[in-house]
């Protein structure tokens, strides 16, 4: 046997890498310039490089020693393999993966003369087809994919019969143009950069890229936001007039010489900065912007004015304050459009942020009058729907300013502008947008579109009501403020690494007006950077809608959405792991040594690994729900299909319906006429059986007794500690039949299908997940409760629950002081908070979508004639089925109503203790929640159709309403 395979093999994966990294273009650069290529423009150590600042002779030996790589690479395999096998191939990989990992290029000159050697007819295909093909489209970055996308169809026809070669020369197409897409293009320097002797070689590959028309795919890293922003909506449609960009640094001479500019068709010339028209700078009035250009020297002229306006004074101290990078700008040049009716328009008030109207300011004539603020506009304020959509019954209503004269803007033009804001804001992520517009008499034309920067970032209560919904105290926001963002921080980092590294995720939730809130802005734009749409938490936890993620952005994470993928994939089992190193340990010595039966300073330490454990376990308890409704979606198999009942809730209220059922059967009831919780308990005490039915109650609220109305809220009561609370829904069950047959007679569906039976196994694991998360929370409640009850004891609070007023640094810094408590300064804190809280309690329309940073919010700040008036309500269909009925309103399930088949129940939120009054209702409106919400499982448990995230429905609905809800196309309809 010939070793010579071996030997070839050694060569091809040990020393073509070697030799692909050998940086033979910088030592030619440096030993003939005395410049290094590392230290210069991209950095790349690249032929293109070597022509930019070396020169055409440095140019051509780069050209030389690269070409010898790739002509070295296949001789050399031609010494162990014959000659043309696909060995060559292989060898020009590992010649390519040596020169990016270690010569920091591309390898295309490698591989173009390493192929001519390989199969000269091939490479003379590719070079024709390619070359025609650039020569006629101009585009490079479709070109160079073009011609890799030849050369491996090429050389898999030259090899029909054998497939290794299409299969390897696609390998070595997709690693070339994978390598594109990590490294800068030498070719995007700016003219001046460029060696002079080599600008014509870089015109021509470049295909006269400083002729950009706006209406072509570009870059907003390369032309700015604000000709980026014009480019996309023109190319979606939109009446953007026609324009032309000017790369930073480029010679105008070109644009100038193609553009025609005269008083008949003037041009305008705008800035288009890096930095300007960004989510965070709008750097509005800080650079030139100059119209009515009617000639070709004053089009040089007002493009060299433009340019110079970056390097002024007050725009360098603009950039400056604002901590922005040096970059550059590009010039935007436009044909001018002669409006009769012109102004901005505000997708978002900017003034009075809980309007959900457009601003609009007008005047006729063009856009600049009112932009410059030479003239009083006529300002105007547009109702159009938001979230709930329009009908005909609901139109786009246009409010004048009392000082506007009648018909001074033609309202349908300003229904149109109102639109097109509120277009803008949809498709850009929903960020609040400030646009610039003008009408013709014949169409409504855009001429700038940007985010209104002081309405950053926007904060959403849609999501954290129905995670923590309702008040917050202030003990409560400091135990889950940092364990949620710790966690979402964490799995964003799994997937984007050092990219977050500029993101503050404690800044992912937060507190408003007693509330919590999301960062939707930041959420967004974490979304966006791991390739994923915005509003993709949304989808994931609440069913929304999912757009499909733009393929480049979700290839460059793929390396950590494969750990994300991995950590999914393996839950179940680092779980069981978890559980049993640290959570059932951990519940076991809470279990042996109770709270009450530890010192202060115990209580602390208990305090503090219980949270440490707890972090684990809200890791969990996000990825969980995650996971179910990717896989769910994915696979498509629909929640009627599922087992819910080893859902804690869902358990619970099985148990305590199949209790009140025997209870009925065992007592004599006849003669019971009372239906409070007080009398039927004291008349079960009293009956001879009524024993066994107490202890089995009791056996419940131990099994049970970590459950709560809002589990995630550790100041509202357990089911332990608040046994009233399960003795009323017991009550309920026992005195009606209906809701008790439903909660015990549930039929379980039938998990045959693989499909069905992986979604099961994570249904069941998010229930495992939840009872241990559940548990970790009352324990942490109870844990407070005994120090609280300490400090009462001690006279230093004035009841137990008190302590639910102060946030933990302070309970721990308050311990640690001990004898040296200033009683009377922590009691003036927690009656200041109190008061605050019993202020906000009594605004019922807090804004479940706040822009910028929150304003003082007032009883008239949100007024109830900025709800809606629609006649369709939409929200998220979580339970199908067809129902008409009244409304009744119920703030909170104590409320004593009557509820029959014909009842739609409009709740602000849903939990496990909502069951018997859901088990005799008709349907269920939330204003709050998701397909995995407590609402939403409890209701496809029943049977009866649900609605959720109707913003508001508690103050839009009235009782006695009559309604028509579709529980799977999640729509209400008012019929009275």
């Amino acid at each position: 046997m010939t070793l010579a395979p071996i030997w070839g093999s050694l060569i091809i994966f040990l020393f073509c890498p070697l030799l692909g990294g050998l940086p033979l273009i910088d030592w030619l650069t440096y030993g003939f310039t005395g410049r290094q290529l590392r230290k210069l423009g991209t950095g790349n150590i690249s032929v293109s490089a070597a022509f930019a600042h070396g020169g055409k002779f440095v140019g051509v030996l780069a050209v030389l020693s690269e070409a010898g790589k790739g002509i070295a690479a296949v001789l050399l395999t031609r010494m162990f393999f014959p000659s043309g096998s696909f060995w060559e191939l292989l060898a020009l990989i590992a010649l390519v993966m040596g020169r990016y990992w270690m010569g920091k290029g591309a390898g295309t000159t490698n591989v173009v003369w390493g192929i001519v050697v390989h199969d000269a007819i091939a490479a003379g295909l590719v070079f024709l087809i390619g070359g025609i093909s650039f020569t006629i489209n101009r585009d490079r970055k479709t070109g160079k994919l073009g011609v890799l996308l030849l050369l491996a169809i090429i050389i898999g026809l030259r090899h029909s019969t054998e497939p290794e070669y299409f299969i390897i020369a696609t390998a070595l197409s997709g690693l070339v143009a994978w390598i594109y897409q990590q490294i800068p293009d030498d070719l995007d320097l700016s003219e001046n950069s460029v060696s002079q002797e080599s600008r014509g070689m870089f015109r021509f590959f470049r295909g006269d890229k400083n002729l950009l028309p706006l209406d072509k795919k570009l870059d907003k890293k390369k032309i700015g936001n604000k000709a980026g922003n014009l480019s996309l909506v023109k190319r979606l449609g939109y009446n953007v007039p026609q324009g032309w960009i000017l790369l930073p640094g480029e010679d105008p001479k070109t644009i100038v010489e193609f553009l025609y500019p005269s008083p008949e068709n003037p041009l305008v010339v705008r800035s288009s900065a890096s930095g300007e028209d960004s989510n965070l700078a709008s750097a509005a009035g800080q650079y030139l912007s100059l119209l009515n250009i009617t000639s070709r020297p004053a089009l040089q002229t007002a493009i060299l004015d433009c340019q110079a306006s970056y390097i002024e004074k007050n725009a360098l101290e603009y950039r400056k304050t604002r901590k922005q990078d040096e970059g550059a700008m590009a010039v935007l040049i436009q044909k001018q459009i002669m409006g009769l009716y012109s102004g901005v328009a505000f997708s978002r008030d900017p003034i009075d942020r809980f309007k959900d109207t457009v601003a609009i300011e007008a005047s006729p004539g063009q856009a600049t009058e009112v932009v410059s603020g030479k003239i009083n506009p006529y300002s105007y304020q547009v109702v159009i729907a938001n979230n709930l959509k329009l009908t005909d019954t609901n139109p786009i209503k246009v409010i004048p300013d009392a000082s506007v004269p009648p018909d001074a803007i033609p309202e349908d033009i300003l229904r149109s502008v109102a639109v097109l804001a509120r277009e803008m804001e949809e498709l850009f992520q929903g960020v609040p947008q400030d646009i610039e517009w003008t009408h013709d008499g014949d169409k409504l034309w855009l001429l700038q579109v940007r985010p209104i920067t002081t309405l950053q970032p926007i904060w959403t209560r849609k999501i954290a009501a129905e995670v923590i919904p309702g008040q917050i105290q202030p003990l409560t926001w400091s135990i889950n403020q940092p364990l949620t963002c710790g966690v979402w921080g964490e799995l964003f980092t799994v997937v984007l690494g050092k990219k977050v590294q500029d993101l503050d995720f404690n800044q992912t939730a937060n507190l408003h007006y007693g509330r919590a809130y999301f960062n939707a802005t930041l959420l967004g734009e974490i979304f966006l950077r791991m390739g994923l749409p915005a509003e993709s938490l949304e989808f994931l936890t609440r069913g929304e809608k999912f757009s499909t993620p733009p393929v480049t952005s979700t290839l460059k994470n793929l390396p950590g959405l494969w750990k994300l993928l991995q950590r999914e994939l393996n839950l179940a089992k680092d779980f069981e792991r978890d559980s049993q190193k640290l959570f059932q340990p951990l519940l076991e010595e809470i279990t042996a040594t109770p709270a009450t039966e530890l010192s202060p300073s115990e209580i602390i330490i208990r305090i503090q690994n219980i949270l440490n454990v707890l972090e684990k376990a809200t890791y969990y308890s996000i990825l969980s729900p995650l996971s179910l409704s990717l896989r769910q979606a994915i696979l498509k198999v629909p929640d009627t299909e599922l087992d819910s009942s080893n859902l804690p809730e869902i358990a619970a209220m099985r148990s305590l319906a199949n209790l009140a059922s025997d209870a009925r059967n065992l007592l004599d009831t006849v003669n019971i006429s009372f239906n409070s919780s007080a009398s039927l308990f004291a008349y079960i005490a009293e009956h001879p059986d009524g024993q066994s039915i107490l202890k089995r109650f009791d056996e419940l609220l131990i099994s049970y007794g970590y459950l709560s109305e809002v589990a995630t809220n550790i100041a509202i009561p357990r089911w332990r500690g608040n046994s009233s609370l399960v003795r009323e829904m017991f009550t309920r069950f026992f005195f009606d039949s209906e809701a008790r047959k439903l909660a015990k007679s549930k039929k379980t569906p039938s998990i045959g299908s693989w499909k069905q039976q992986t979604i099961q196994k994570r249904l069941n694991l998010k229930g495992k997940i939840s009872v241990i998360y559940n548990k970790l929370l009352a324990n942490l409640r109870w844990s407070f409760l005994a120090l609280g009850t300490y400090w009462l004891n001690l006279g230093i609070i004035s009841e137990v629950e008190a302590i639910f007023w102060l946030k933990f640094s302070e309970i721990q810094e308050f311990v640690s002081q001990d004898n040296n408590l200033d009683h009377e300064a922590i009691n003036e804190l927690i009656l200041s908070r109190k008061h605050q809280w019993q202020y906000e309690s009594q605004i019922t329309l807090i804004p479940y979508l706040m822009y910028g940073e929150p304003q003082p919010l007032t009883m008239s700040s949100f007024k109830s004639s900025y709800l809606t008036s629609s006649q369709i309500l939409r929200g998220i269909g979580t339970s199908k089925g067809i129902i008409a009925g009244k409304i009744q309103i119920l703030e909170d399930f104590n409320q004593t109503v009557d509820i029959d088949r014909q009842t739609i129940l409009v709740v602000p939120y849903t939990d496990a203790g909502w069951s018997p009054l859901l088990a005799r209702a008709g349907g269920l409106i939330s204003e709050v929640g998701g397909r995995l919400s407590h609402g939403a499982i409890i209701a496809r448990e029943y049977g009866i159709p649900a609605v959720m995230d109707i913003p508001y429905a508690t103050q839009i609905l009235q009782n006695g309403n009559r309604v028509r809800i579709d529980g799977q196309a999640g729509i209400v309809e008012i019929l009275d």
